[in-house]
């Protein structure tokens, strides 16, 4: 015999045991084995009641999970995807300001080596690579000027 299907609320809870989810996403993914009579919401809002669901935490894990690799503007891109706006959309992007040049620093230097190319080609390559990734076009130029965020000086 068959077991019968996790509840909505079961699905949510093994959901979140694994990682933290935006209320969209999480919506979004209930939404598939929701059943007519089911109400999403009501079962969101009493995961955020009880502290199941958090979109500040979300929002951390997320930052957490993405800023060794991407920018910041890659970054809010991302968590406007997934439904984080306003006040703390703000908050997040004041915070993600502050260290960008130094991530921007460690990705190029993790991919080239620390080697600024020595043909336009070479650099633009590079240039567009860490663009791509979402840096600011002040970061991606104090990358590949050799800019050292552990120097109290700099190299600039």
């Amino acid at each position: 015999m068959r077991a019968p299907p996790p509840s909505l609320k079961a699905r949510a809870l093994r959901l979140l045991s694994t990682r933290e989810h935006s209320r969209l996403e999480l919506a979004r993914k209930l939404g598939r084995h929701a059943e007519e009579g089911d109400d999403i919401n009501a079962l969101l809002d009493w995961l955020e009641k009880n502290k199941w669901l958090s979109e500040e935490r979300f929002s951390e894990s997320l930052i957490h999970r993405r800023s060794a690799r991407y920018g910041n503007s890659r970054i809010l891109a991302e968590l406007q995807s997934h439904g984080v706006k306003g006040e703390a959309l703000q908050e997040l992007k004041a915070g993600l300001v502050e260290d960008e040049v130094a991530r921007c620093c460690d990705v190029w230097r993790r991919k080239y080596h620390g080697k600024v190319a020595e043909d336009a080609e070479g650099r633009a390559k590079q240039m567009r690579f860490l663009i791509g990734r979402g840096f600011s076009q002040k970061a991606v130029r104090a990358a590949m000027k050799g800019y050292d965020p552990d120097d109290e000086f700099g190299n600039i």
